[in-house]
């Protein structure tokens, strides 16, 4: 027997596409996160409990993103009038776009680790090499916030780049999966060799995405002239095995932040609202959807949809009427294509608590002409 826990609202094909996957392989337990909506398969906030499967679709393309904010020693009064001079330093240092490479190559003892070879994708080891440590497109960002004592966090929120595509794409071929949306998820058994080749694929991707996050933030410390206070770091796509009421599980989280108890995670608004540091806490409610919680607001409306809404002007404004400058960035990220996330945490009410609540004052991301023929 298979259970579903829903927090929010959602419109029906979300919550048709997680009861599909429930159908599938040896699904338990499903959850729908408050900031859920329609992903590959499987749905962006969903999260999924398997007794003996990995889902290769569940944990998605973009393998391991996730989220890093580090609390300088820095405060927000020391750097205001050089806001504009900051982004442009990162602009310069920061690679952001679809297929970028590092002008600066990054060593990193994860090259020398013998998943590449475990996972079968030691072909896609020069391509990792010159991307570590650039953001991509989309919603990736880096941004600088204000604390309620007045702190300067650094945010950043990206994944694994060409090497995550590349693998997922691999394995989702070799497991007969197919793309796109209203499809079964594809699954791989724990004990077979695709699925032992893909959790090695999965595990180097995650140490992938961790140095590159690392090593961006290290490079806007560097620009700050700031030291580390706090750090926090999480994954939100991403398979995990776990212990849920006395038995162990493959749980899968697609866009979905981990919250155990006393478990910290960094979840952003959009790029003209606060995000917040929060901790999961112990409750039935927080068992119920897995000790899972939002890993941020959740889109309103997809890219195209917010393209042809929005325009240019009112998207300034309101990042003006907020204090944001922005670098980058385009309509399909505006601040009016997202919830909000207080109204998104509202839903997860019990089960996280409050820590920090940070004020973007600048925002970085890819802007319409950032890409290049260099593909993911």
């Amino acid at each position: 027997m298979t259970t579903i826990t829903i927090r929010g609202e959602h419109d029906p094909q979300t919550i048709a596409q997680l009861e599909r996957c429930m159908g599938v392989g040896s699904a338990v337990r499903g959850v729908l996160c408050a900031d859920g909506h329609l992903g590959y398969a499987q749905p962006v906030g969903g999260v999924i409990a398997y007794e003996e499967h990995i889902s290769i679709s569940g944990v998605g393309f973009d393998i391991a993103c996730g989220n890093l904010a580090v609390r300088t020693d820095a405060h927000f009064t020391d750097l205001e009038g050089k806001v504009a001079d900051i982004l442009a330093d990162i602009g310069r240092r920061v690679s952001f776009g679809v297929g970028r490479t590092n002008d600066r190559p990054v060593e990193h003892p994860l090259f020398d680790s013998p998943l590449w070879s475990d996972a079968g994708v030691q072909h896609l080891k020069g391509m990792a090499r010159a991307q570590l440590g650039t953001v991509g497109s989309g919603n990736h960002y880096v941004d600088l916030f204000e604390d309620e004592e007045g702190f300067v966090w650094i945010g950043v929120h990206f994944g694994s780049r060409g090497l995550g595509h590349r693998s997922a794409t691999q394995f989702l071929k070799a497991a007969g999966g197919k793309e796109g949306i209203d499809v079964e998820p594809a699954l791989v058994h724990q004990d077979s060799e695709l699925g032992r080749r893909y959790l090695a694929a999965m595990t180097l991707a995650g140490e992938y995405a961790y140095a590159g996050r690392e090593w961006v933030v290290g490079e806007v410390l560097d620009i700050l002239g700031a030291d580390v206070t706090d750090k926090v770091h999480n994954h939100h796509n991403f398979a995990w095995r776990e212990r849920h009421g006395g038995r162990d599980y493959w749980v899968v989280r697609k866009g979905a932040t981990p919250a155990f108890p006393g478990q910290r995670g960094f979840v952003g608004g959009s790029m003209g609202d606060d995000a917040v540091i929060l901790e999961g806490v112990e409750s039935e409610a927080s068992a119920a959807t897995l000790y899972s919680t939002v890993h941020g607001a959740g889109r309103l409306f997809g890219r195209r949809e917010a393209k042809r809404r929005f325009s240019r002007e009112a998207m300034e404004a309101w990042l003006k009427e907020k204090g944001v400058m922005l670098r980058g960035g385009d309509l399909d990220e505006s601040p009016m294509a997202y919830r909000r996330l207080d109204e998104v945490l509202a839903h997860h009410a019990g089960t996280v608590r409050i820590q920090h609540r940070l004020r973007p004052f600048a925002v970085a991301m890819a802007g319409r002409g950032d890409f290049d023929p260099y593909k993911d």
